[in-house]
């Protein structure tokens, strides 16, 4: 239970908040800084990717209590984001959710620190991520668990501290071709967990199709 558990999350995870699909727009928001500033915006971008990270994996089960929202319909409802993410990563359009529209997108040209918005949300933390996180919540029955979750997330967030402080000696030798290649991949994998999500909450909350 507990390598498969790893494996899904890890790859849902990594997959939504991908640290490399992500590089070039951090290094278009921070163009013209000064290298010292532009991995002290790093810094932060990971501080408050972490912090929020934190906030949704505790208090995400408390909020679909408060609204009660089951964790099966959740669960479907946070397959098709997923699975809308995948088609634009797929297709190589940037999705609104996580990028925002036109008039956000031309907004963050003018913002003096994008380390929280829009970069941490809802770049990295959007609604894909939030899903996430919940989903695997719920399904963490023990102590087990919890440490596998724990270990996906600081995976996810180490590797993303790492591209985004070097962000500058990556973007020199990460291809066009490359990024492409790996948001294609990227997209094909988060589409077939969507779908594994959905399928999953139908069954409990439509017994006939199971």
């Amino acid at each position: 239970m507990t390598d498969g558990f790893v494996i899904s999350m890890f790859g849902a995870l990594f997959a939504v908040m991908n640290p490399f699909v992500n590089l070039p727009i951090f290094l278009g928001l921070t163009e013209g800084m000064q290298r010292s500033d532009q991995r002290r915006a790093a810094i932060q971008v990971v501080f408050y990717t972490a912090i929020t990270c934190g906030v949704v994996a505790v208090g995400g089960s408390a909020i679909l209590s408060f609204f009660d929202i089951s964790i099966d319909a959740f669960r479907v409802a946070g397959g098709l984001v997923l699975m809308q993410i995948g088609f634009h990563m797929l297709n190589g359009n940037e999705s609104p959710a996580h990028h925002g529209s036109q008039a956000e997108q031309a907004d963050n040209a003018t913002r003096d620190s994008i380390a929280f918005y829009p970069m941490t949300f809802p770049m990295l933390v959007g609604p894909g991520t939030i899903t996430t996180l919940i989903l695997f919540a719920g399904q963490a029955k023990n102590v087990a668990n919890w440490v596998a979750y724990a270990i996906c997330v600081g995976l996810v967030i180490g590797i993303l501290a790492v591209v985004l402080y070097f962000a500058g000696d990556i973007g020199q030798h990460l291809s066009r071709t490359a990024r492409t290649i790996m948001s294609r991949l990227m997209g094909m994998i988060l589409l077939a967990i969507a779908i594994g999500m959905i399928v999953a909450g139908a069954k409990v909350l439509l017994p006939g199709l199971a």
